[in-house]
């Protein structure tokens, strides 16, 4: 038999996010071959997982598949995999697929894997808390939010109820400050009109911040807008306070310079408040001598070469130059420079530059806050600008379209039409009690089990 032949490609990407697309994009127009490798072969839109979790928007509105986005492309190669190693001096990469593992050699390799969120070292925080930074996490809270109220409206325990109906926050950033708006917009705008007896006023959503400022990274006269415009709207925003506690029921607040803690009770805590590097960092770290900051990511070189190699880049939120914030923006500029260099459009070692063009954040209905450069916008002009902006970058006609009908339904009206399928009735454990039978008793005999809910038929079923 012969020796087999290594699978080999020009380049190849690894990730299915905005700095992979945007690489992806340049290079299926260039002509250039390349294998595009993910976890997932969705493009997440991750700036709008918040409106999953609250109803505005379906999943598949904001993670449209890559292999439709690049089937027009010939030379464009999607697989699904996990990548796992890769070998810099023999330029092969090791990804997982189909239970096997795989070799797959590359000329240049353009790693962007993203970011995951990160605690800080208190990691048991993520299984009493839901995050927001995967679809499943999306639909696993929008899950949560629906079966706390459903719970709220047929409980007779008033202290239960008020826990189901309390919502923590932590975390001010843009994520955090549009999920608590969202929280409480949708307590008002939906549930007060779907379940009878509940009303905004019942709902206690509540924004921490170990910082002094709401969404820290605008400050100034739009961190003070959107801390207002919060508290308007009923959310309690809680600054300069560290969560030192969280459990199944709640969790343990500490404001800066307090010796002692308060405890807060909530069904639903969200954490937002950090991001690090995903795995495939470390790896490219460990085989490239690359040095890495406190969230793992990984100290690029100012051309976006990673470590000694040439041949290596990484852009996006697994990377960190010149303390650019982990945006959409500067992933997609920064793959497309990747993209541009190995074309040879840009000369090999040509530093990095981001255009900043700006960056907004949604409040609630009405209310956003927009900055680009020396320009400050706020209110409803802002809120037009954040539309029309996330309507230019979400891809495909299709989720364009439906987004803004969702949007319409949403902002506008009632509506909130992705609830409808997220509610699902608690089952009741189920449990047959069979007495003993004497020896004479008849081979089988009938008993009744009672369906858990929802209730439906009883059915006779032999029991031996």
């Amino acid at each position: 038999m012969g020796e087999a032949v290594l699978d080999r490609t020009e380049v190849v990407i690894v990730g299915s996010g905005f700095g992979a697309l945007a690489a992806a994009k340049k290079l299926a127009k260039a002509g250039t071959p390349f294998v595009l490798i993910s976890e997932t072969t969705e493009h997440l839109f991750q700036p709008l997982l918040y409106q999953v979790a609250t109803g505005v928007l379906a999943a598949g509105e904001i993670a449209p598949s890559v292999r439709a986005i690049l089937a027009k492309y010939p030379n464009a190669d999607v697989r699904l995999g996990r990548v796992v190693d890769v070998r810099p001096d023999e330029q092969v990469l090791v990804y997982e697929a189909a239970g096997q593992r795989h070799d797959l050699g590359y000329k240049s390799l353009i790693a962007a894997t993203g970011a995951r969120q990160s605690y800080f070292g208190r990691d048991e925080f993520a299984k009493v808390t839901y995050a927001l930074k995967t679809v499943d996490d999306a639909e696993r809270l929008r899950a949560q939010i629906v079966r706390c109220f459903e719970e709220a409206h047929t409980t007779t325990d008033l202290e239960r109820r008020k826990n189901l109906l309390s919502f923590i926050v932590i975390g001010a950033g843009a994520t955090g400050v549009e999920l608590a708006g969202q929280i409480k917009e949708l307590a008002g705008r939906y549930f007060e009109q779907a379940i009878r007896g509940v009303t905004a006023d019942d709902v206690t959503v509540t924004l921490v911040e170990g910082a002094g400022v709401a969404m820290p990274a605008y400050g100034g006269k739009l961190s003070e807008y959107t801390k207002a415009s919060l508290e308007k709207s009923g959310v309690e925003v809680v600054l300069n306070t560290l969560v030192t506690d969280i459990d199944d029921h709640g969790a343990t607040f500490k404001a800066h310079g307090s010796d002692s803690g308060e405890r807060r009770t909530a069904e639903t805590v969200v954490w937002s408040a950090g991001v690090q590097a995903n795995d495939f960092a470390g790896v490219l770290a460990e085989r490239t001598g690359c040095e890495t900051d406190r969230a793992g990511r990984l100290l690029v070189n100012p051309d976006l070469t990673v470590g000694g190699r040439a041949d290596i880049f990484a852009v996006g939120d697994m990377t960190s130059l010149n303390k650019l914030p982990g945006q959409s923006p500067v992933a997609m500029q920064g793959g497309r420079h990747v993209a541009k260099t190995i074309i040879g459009k840009t000369k090999r070692g040509t530093p990095f530059q981001f255009k900043d063009k700006g960056s907004m954040a949604i409040i609630n209905r009405f209310r956003a806050v927009t900055k680009v450069k020396s320009i400050e916008l706020t209110g409803f002009v802002a809120w037009v600008l954040w539309l029309a902006v996330h309507m230019v970058y979400l891809v495909g006609f299709r989720n364009r379209y439906v987004a803004v009908m969702s949007w319409f339904g949403s902002f506008l009206g009632h509506r909130r039409p992705h609830f409808y399928y997220a509610q699902e009735p608690q089952k009741v454990l189920e449990t047959l009690a069979v007495e003993e039978v004497p020896d004479s008793a008849p081979e089988a005999i009938e008993t009744e089990v009672i369906a858990s809910v929802p209730a439906g038929p009883k059915e006779k079923v032999a029991v031996a």
